[in-house]
């Protein structure tokens, strides 16, 4: 298992072992007959073996057809990850239900129009998301019939809306092409959209988990919400390939550690604030983690001292995934195999086709600084009932084959490996001149009393606009902000140096890690008038 961790990934061909295309619940149906008390799902609550889980999965399908849900509909889930929230998405998926998961962190208002969006035939929900929802009098007789999976008052009982014991749905024929999920966007740069993802996408996925020595050992620990494709690109291929999951309904990092010992885990996805965290505990060195075979992260930029930290003292490959839940081509650094490359993101995945374009669409030459746009066989379908948001994010090359823009700026180096110097809309331009707010974050961080910074820019009457930074400080820190910005300014180039610099408890983040910059913006903003 190990040596194929040596593989570099971007130097064979896509030869997996699985055969041309099997819908995900027949693959755990397959696993349940080889092994059926192998472990399948476990959590806080309860562990399960892939023959329960199987039962349960055609006790889920044929409630739903019950229900009068055929292939096509779709249901919505809203709640912390848990294993029954898991059997009742792979479940769906049996019964050719598409599932549209949704984040607990939302408003009620975004959660009611995502789910009119979806059209959510039936929505199950935990305690925290009802009261949520039952805050807000505009969702009152609103939401589709609400099925409760933690015995809250707030619906049907999930026990009660099962059918009985050893019931099985009527067989369902998936085409490989029909929808599998709707992942919603963070909503983090506006409207959510629903982002229709295929059977033939999770297959990919799951295809692509074979060289990462996912198996019937494997088991996975993850402290992500199911809702997010971070956490799915992890979740599917392990039930894919037999494994087994644990999932954390919540993050806290010694949890985290304790956990992973307990359980002796082997493969885990975590994003850069989590792998941040729990390289700080002071106690990281006294626990047991060499069973890890494989640590992947993805989602927000992954600093390089970061990642050289975890190589150094976290045991098994690192393995940094760079794309978007639209798909459309993913870069892959194994972080092991490549530790003078921890700046950039990697290469082109196999089958992955990456190109930079300029602001006309017009793609450039290798070095150029550019737009990142990518294709390959995992793309989504497109945005659910958007078909103008679909058009905005394609770009077509000479041979009319179609790629989804990013919204990211990068550049690619001669060996083919791809940094990133932002998000596009997050550059700044002051004076006609381009302003990565990377590259300013990068430096602030090198001052010994900055914990955590974001750079963000504002309007200004001078320059167009003007970079600010908001910046954790250490515990301890003797420097104040106007001295922060001093030595800063101090350093940096005259298009770079910053306007105003303030301080702040904690960087805004989505449940993903993601800095949300929008917030930063608006409470500038809000605060200077």
């Amino acid at each position: 298992m190990e040596s194929v961790l040596m593989a570099d990934t971007n130097a064979i061909a896509d030869a997996s072992p699985l055969p041309p295309f099997i819908c995900l619940s027949d693959l755990i149906r397959e696993h349940a007959q080889r092994a059926p008390n192998a472990p399948a799902l476990s959590g806080v609550e309860q562990a399960i073996t892939y023959a329960e889980l199987d039962a349960l999965m055609d006790r889920v399908a044929a409630s739903l057809q019950r229900d009068g849900l055929r292939l096509g509909d779709v249901v919505s889930l809203c709640a912390a990850a848990s294993v029954r929230y898991a059997v009742v998405f792979l479940g769906a998926l049996r019964a050719g239900v598409v599932v549209a998961p949704l984040a607990p962190s939302s408003t009620a208002i975004s959660l009611l129009s995502m789910l009119g969006d979806a059209q959510a035939q039936l929505f199950f929900i935990d305690d925290d998301a009802a009261k949520l929802l039952d805050a807000e009098p505009q969702t009152r007789g609103r939401l589709p019939p609400r099925i409760a999976l933690d015995g809250g008052a707030h619906g049907r009982q999930f026990e009660d809306w099962l059918v009985d014991e050893h019931a099985k749905p009527m067989p369902v024929d998936v085409p490989a092409q029909h929808p599998f999920n709707i992942i919603y966007s963070s909503g983090t740069t506006g409207t959510p959209k629903g982002i229709v993802q295929s059977h033939t996408m999770r297959w990919a996925h799951i295809q692509r988990a074979s060289i990462y020595a996912y198996g019937p050992d494997s088991v996975t620990l993850l402290a992500t919400p199911l809702y997010s494709n971070t956490t799915l690109v992890s979740f599917f291929p392990t039930l894919g390939w037999g494994g087994s999951v644990h999932l954390m309904p919540k993050f806290d990092a010694l949890g985290y550690l304790q956990t992973a010992q307990r359980i002796r885990a082997t493969h885990t996805m975590l994003v850069p604030v989590q792998y941040q965290r729990i390289m700080a505990l002071p106690s990281f060195n006294d626990f047991d983690l060499s069973t890890y075979q494989a640590k992947f992260c993805t989602s927000a930029p992954f600093r390089a001292e970061l990642k050289a930290d975890v190589l150094a003292r976290w045991p098994g490959g690192l393995i940094e995934f760079y794309g978007m839940t639209e798909g459309g081509g993913t870069c892959i650094l194994e972080a092991h195999l490549h530790p003078d490359k921890l700046h950039t993101v990697g290469r082109p995945s196999v089958g992955s086709d990456i190109r930079l374009i300029d602001e006309e669409g017009r793609e450039l030459p290798l070095g150029a600084i550019g737009e990142i746009v990518g294709a390959s066989p995992s793309m989504m379908t497109g945005y659910h009932n958007q078909d103008d948001k679909t058009r905005e994010v394609e770009w077509f090359d000479a041979a009319g084959t179609r790629f989804i823009r990013t919204g990211d700026v990068g550049q690619f180096d001669e060996e083919g490996f791809l940094t990133l110097l932002d998000r596009r809309k997050d550059m700044i331009i002051s004076g006609g001149y381009n302003v990565y707010p990377s590259d300013l974050e990068s430096e602030l961080r090198a001052h010994a009393d900055v914990a955590d910074v974001a750079v963000v820019g504002v309007a200004s009457k001078a320059w167009g606009e003007t970079p600010i930074a908001f910046v954790v400080p250490r515990g301890g820190a003797t420097d104040d902000a106007k001295q922060i910005m001093a030595w800063y300014n101090a350093r940096a180039g005259k298009t770079q140096r910053l306007s105003d610099l303030r301080f702040i408890d904690e960087l805004p983040r989505s449940a993903i890690g993601k800095v949300l910059k929008r917030e930063l913006r608006d409470m500038y903003v809000t605060r200077r008038n």
